[in-house]
């Protein structure tokens, strides 16, 4: 959810092109399978698209492909800290739901095993949290949109974000 609600923020911004997003989990599960049927039901009543979505996992190689990795809960926070391999790979991992001001909580809850009002529930959180991760990264991406282009003047390379599934 995470994923596909960041990537259609930015797309709607305008800045589609300068964010990457994309998800991964801290297990092999489902590795290749698409997200549950509630999840693109849910993810489809607000008008966002997760048909491409297709389950892969976290890898050491993932740090260097991501300047930023948004955990979803402090036990997948924990687990990818732990992964790092140094205080910089330490450094790009934040909670989700520290970008909110007004949660009850650092956790958004797994909605596997629980009823389709619960999916609405996650996604309404995480919208609200993406909302606010993107109100922090914005400037930075309009400044180096609106940097001169030259043949000797590199961008800044793009924000990518990977939440966990």
């Amino acid at each position: 959810m995470a994923e596909v609600v960041f990537r259609d923020l930015a797309q709607r911004q305008g800045l589609g092109l300068r964010i990457v997003s994309s998800s991964a989990s801290t297990g092999e599960w489902h590795v290749g399978e698409r997200a549950d049927q509630r999840t693109l039901d849910a993810l489809d009543a607000r008008g966002y698209d997760g048909s491409l979505h297709r389950a892969r996992p976290f890898t050491a190689a993932s740090f260097a492909e991501n300047d930023l990795v948004v955990a979803l809960d402090r036990t997948h926070e924990r687990i990818l800290r732990e992964w790092a391999r140094d205080e910089d790979q330490e450094g790009k991992v934040t909670l989700l739901m520290s970008f909110d001001r007004e949660a009850d909580g650092m956790d958004v809850p797994d909605p596997y095993y629980a009823d389709t009002e619960t999916f609405d529930y996650v996604l309404a959180m995480i919208e609200t949290a993406a909302r606010g991760l993107f109100r922090q990264l914005e400037p930075a991406l309009r400044q180096s949109r609106m940097a001169p282009q030259n043949q000797n003047q590199k961008l800044p390379t793009q924000p990518r974000t990977t939440p966990p599934n």
